[in-house]
């Protein structure tokens, strides 16, 4: 059986899982103080490394702290009662309710970097395993190369998880690790010790810093939520089986999507760590997200996943704010590769969100799937739209168009309402406006409320986005949208008749950047390149939460770079179990320098957007992931904590600063060192004033005695020179460091020009994406 995602308690639905939030969610941020002590707060108190391993005596220091700044009633009992979390595995650090007044105080104390108030993230398979390549039926692809990911062990920050459900049994399952710490912990409708298995090994969940923040307790059955790390909007169950779920055989969203679904690493082991909950329709607080990464660190996880991302503006680099940046940073010092989500903002230009070089960013992509869905006209013309009507029965009524006077605001579908009385026992025809999927759903709500047995939806996005509701709505381009009004037009008696949808996988469908997928460059770091790469995100066929909790299988077609994440995820489990050794950098290099720029068949990849755009590197960074050549790269550009400090220099922070989040002594150079020259595999100059040089070096993981050349491919205008062109690695030479010239004959500011260097040696390619924009001086006198 499928759904759509729902509410598990009532008929609410939750569409599209990000978009629609978002505007809900922005709320949360100004409103949650409000609620709160108007005196008191949640600050999260950051200090670095850990000063020693005595988890203990750290903790009693950070009471210590806390007492010296809470005044006359500073003692034991007033720590213990203000303090939310202490921060003792990863890093150091804790949050607290404290003043204003009281974290300025505790911002001066040695030892602390910085004192900032905790703030609110938000959330962001049948077809897609096998489109990218990692069929099961396969034997020489990575999937059953690395064991399908077995021993690895994939963290994931979100909802929760729902562990009864069938993609999540631990048949054929090798042993827990025996480096694994974690826990399931109990707590409302989840008994740890029944929930966990061998798929599922760890569950924890985080809310105090929310409770504290919010100031009062948590009310799960107004907001339809477990006090435990039981999923209940369905989000984190669904990204949980994308990322590492077992297979289920026969699984759909009503006979649509047919097939088996399963995880990216269907052999790895999976630990859920809820920080999102469901106050206001969601909010995930900056304090429980970075307990969240400081136990996972503990715990012994190999992969982290977090399907969150903040708003924009982000805060810079320099500020260090955020739990992301923070928690990732360590937990990538820790050999923990983190995948995130780029977010769902776009198509606008600068919306990339988790920007840190260390996190690998994931945006959005379709896949080679699509739902046709007949339309017959009155006079016997027959249409195909995208739809998810599901059933066998067709829908025949008369076809409806709001006409209005031309002195009079067209109706858009924004602006049906439930008082349309006209709409009745009819199918409606409407134009969208605007990309806004909420206020969509509420129009489609509105026709159903009315008593409309269908709509048809003209909009000018490309790709079908399923609406909220298992409900007649089909989708249509403006010039088909068109053609139906002319017929409506023509007819004093328009009539039409909607049959069911059907799969179709190929070949005609291409594969684009999605419309919501958030794009670069990025808005604090441009020349840091975001989006690292794109995964599938649209229309992905996943596990949910069951209306019925006797029931095992249940599955819903989901959109947002919240799916796209987990599909690296995985595949950033398979790539460790093949490779254990390789760094976060490495993994990283890999996926983004053997990125798709076009179709298998050979066609170029588009960005959607209006109007849609071939993609470049802004919207999909490296390419569409391609895992099995992400497995055989050739060479790699790795990075260590000295390279993340070479950043760190860069930008602008102190030596103590830095010194924190490293664990040895660091000096910047009295001149500030390069941002181009941070080892990437990619290269963006966003200000390319006069002839550039920077260096990269790489390193070789294919056969030991390898020779690759050089070649450039870039638009007029951009010139690019690589020496040495051609590289010789042996059994002694394993890295060579190399250097790029890049200069530009045009003599006006204009926008981005892209090209690539590409390193090959017959076998491999080795591309790294590359993304110049000329600045010219401007002199008005």
């Amino acid at each position: 059986m499928g759904f759509l995602l729902h509410d598990q308690k009532n008929t609410m639905i939750m569409s599209f899982v990000l978009v629609p939030l978002l505007l809900i969610l922005n709320m949360h941020y100004y409103m949650l103080p409000a609620l709160a002590d108007s005196k008191r707060n949640v600050y999260i108190i950051y200090m670095g490394k850990r000063q020693h391993l005595d988890v203990e005596l750290l903790t009693k220091t950070h009471h210590d702290m806390l007492v010296t700044v809470l005044g006359s009633y500073g003692s034991e009992e007033t720590s213990e009662d203000s303090i939310v979390y202490s921060y003792k595995h990863g890093f150091s650090g804790f949050a607290a309710k404290m003043t204003k007044a009281q974290a300025l105080k505790l911002s001066k104390l040695p030892g602390v970097i910085h004192v900032t108030r905790n703030r609110f993230y938000k959330v962001q398979t049948t077809r897609s395993w096998d489109y990218l390549g990692l069929s099961s039926t396969s034997l020489s692809n990575l999937l059953n190369k690395s064991k399908m990911g077995n021993g690895v062990i994939i963290g994931l920050l979100d909802t929760g998880i729902w562990p009864e459900l069938e993609v999540f049994n631990d048949e054929n399952l090798g042993p827990i690790p025996s480096r694994w710490r974690g826990v399931c912990e109990s707590g409302q409708h989840f008994d740890g010790a029944k929930a966990c298995n061998r798929k599922l090994i760890g569950a924890r969940y985080f809310i105090s810093g929310l409770e504290a923040e919010y100031g009062q307790p948590y009310n799960t059955s107004e907001n339809d939520d477990y006090m435990s790390p039981r999923d209940s909007s369905g989000h984190g169950t669904h990204t949980s089986s994308i990322a590492g779920g077992s297979f289920v055989a026969n699984a759909s969203y009503d006979g649509l999507g047919l097939g088996t679904v399963r995880g990216g690493a269907p052999g790895a082991h999976l630990a859920i760590y809820k920080v999102c909950w469901r106050l206001y329709g969601g909010v995930c607080a900056d304090a429980d997200v970075l307990k969240a990464f400081d136990e996972a660190i503990n715990d012994g996880v190999d992969v982290l996943s977090v399907s969150l991302a903040a708003d924009i503006p982000l805060y810079s680099e320099v500020d260090h704010r955020g739990s992301i940046p923070i928690g990732s940073f360590h937990a990538v010092a820790k050999g923990i590769t983190v995948v995130c989500a780029a977010g769902n903002a776009g198509p606008r230009a600068e919306t990339v969100q988790n920007t840190a070089p260390w996190i690998l960013t994931v945006a959005a992509s379709t896949v080679d799937r699509s739902f046709p869905t007949p339309i017959t006209l009155g006079n016997n013309q027959t249409i195909i739209g995208q739809a998810m009507f599901t059933g066998e029965d067709t829908v025949s009524a008369a076809l409806v168009y709001p006409e209005v006077s031309d002195l009079m605001p067209p109706r858009n579908c924004e602006s049906l309402s439930s008082n349309d009385d006209w709409m009745a026992g009819k199918i409606v025809l409407c134009f969208a406006s605007d990309y806004n999927q909420s206020l969509l759903n509420d129009a489609i709500l509105s026709v159903k409320a009315a008593g409309g047995l269908g709509v048809i939806v003209s909009r000018s996005s490309s790709n079908y986005y399923p609406y909220a509701m298992n409900f007649p709505c089909l989708q249509v381009t403006y010039e088909t949208g068109t053609q139906i009004l002319y017929y409506i037009r023509s007819t004093s008696n328009p009539q039409v008749r909607l049959s069911p949808s059907r799969t179709h996988i190929g070949k005609p469908v291409s594969t684009n950047v999605a419309y919501f997928s958030s794009r670069g460059p990025s808005s604090n770091v441009p020349a840091i390149l975001k989006p690292d790469i794109a995964a599938p995100g649209v229309q992905i066929l996943a596990a949910i939460p069951p209306f019925d909790e006797t029931t095992t299988g249940a599955f819903a077609f989901l959109s947002g770079t919240s799916m796209a994440t987990p599909h690296v995820s995985g595949i950033v489990a398979l790539l460790k179990s093949l490779y254990p050794d390789w760094s976060p950098a490495a993994i990283k290099s890999a996926i983004i320098t053997t990125g798709l720029t076009s179709h298998q068949s050979g066609g170029p990849i588009f960005a959607e957007g209006e109007p849609p755009k071939l993609a470049d590197p802004f919207d999909f960074g490296g390419g569409i992931v391609n895992p099995n050549s992400a497995a055989d790269p050739g060479l790699v550009y790795d990075m260590n904590t000295e390279n993340y400090v070479h950043y760190l220099c860069a930008m602008g922070y102190n030596n103590s600063d830095i010194f924190q989040l490293t664990e040895h002594p660091v000096v910047c150079p009295s001149k500030q060192p390069s941002i181009l020259d941070v080892n990437l595999p990619s290269i963006t100059i966003p200000n390319l004033k006069k002839p550039t040089i920077l260096t990269r070096t790489v390193t070789n993981v294919g056969p030991v005695n390898s020779k690759y050349k050089a070649s450039v491919e870039f638009a007029s205008g951009i010139n690019v020179a690589v020496r040495p062109e051609t590289l010789i690695f042996s059994s002694r030479t394993k890295a060579i460091s190399f250097s790029v010239m890049i200069s530009s004959a045009h003599n006006v500011n204009a926008g981005y020009y892209f090209g690539s260097l590409k390193w090959t040696d017959g076998v491999h390619v080795v591309r790294s994406p590359i993304s110049v924009r000329t600045e010219v001086g401007e002199s008005f006198f």
